[in-house]
């Protein structure tokens, strides 16, 4: 968020994290990330598809930025595998085709990285549930690129606001949109408590340190 205001859609999505315990944050008790990182912060946005009512406005409001950034999009492509139920639900508000992108094409059969009817020439937006370091979004755009495809951007539901993501999706040439982020989970914990005033700095310090590589 970068000192910026908290906006209405950042605040009203992390608030639907946390209501599904697709989000917890533990400053004290640190979890371990399969890097080895330890981190305060866990986030697993696969838990919003069990819940109707916040996976209908997380899919609304990732509509709502295709149609406000990308209102050219022709086609939605969601990334294997978290993001295919999003992309599905997503294609289904805006009444436009779908397919999905694997981490890497198949070994068996027509051995298909993309899956799904597309097109070269087609204008794609990319629907990602996180991003951290921004590598998977990226090597989607290029699996779809390669297919002839135009790629206008890539929308997800978090990221950590890392510098690595915004200096690699800066060299690709690739715009990216999320509709919550680290800054706004904070403020939203602190606000509703769920975190204590001695907490936030703490997460606060752990993300600078992330954003520099320093952890």
């Amino acid at each position: 968020m970068g000192g910026k205001n908290m906006t209405t859609q950042e605040h009203e999505i992390a608030q639907a994290l946390f209501s599904v315990g697709a989000v917890e944050l533990r400053p004290q008790d640190m979890f371990t990330w399969t890097s080895g990182i330890k981190s305060p912060i866990y986030c697993d946005n696969r838990l919003t598809m069990s819940n109707p009512v916040v996976r209908k406005q997380i899919a609304a409001a990732l509509a709502n930025n295709i149609q406000e950034f990308f209102p050219q999009t022709e086609v939605i492509a969601g990334t294997a595998t978290a993001g295919i139920p999003h992309a599905a639900w997503v294609s289904d508000v805006l009444s436009l085709p779908m397919v999905y992108v694997r981490s890497k094409a198949k070994e068996h059969g027509r051995g298909n990285q993309i899956e799904g009817t597309i097109k070269p020439g087609q204008k794609v937006v990319v629907v990602e549930d996180l991003i951290s370091t921004g590598g998977s979004s990226v090597d989607a755009v290029r699996a779809l690129e390669n297919q002839g495809c135009e790629v206008l951007g890539v929308v997800c539901i978090f990221t950590y606001n890392l510098n690595r993501a915004d200096q690699l999706f800066e060299e690709t040439g690739i715009p990216y949109v999320s509709l919550t982020n680290f800054d706004a989970l904070v403020e939203v914990a602190s606000e509703d408590e769920r975190i204590g005033d001695e907490d936030k700095p703490l997460l606060l310090e752990w993300h600078e340190k992330l954003k520099l590589g320093q952890l």
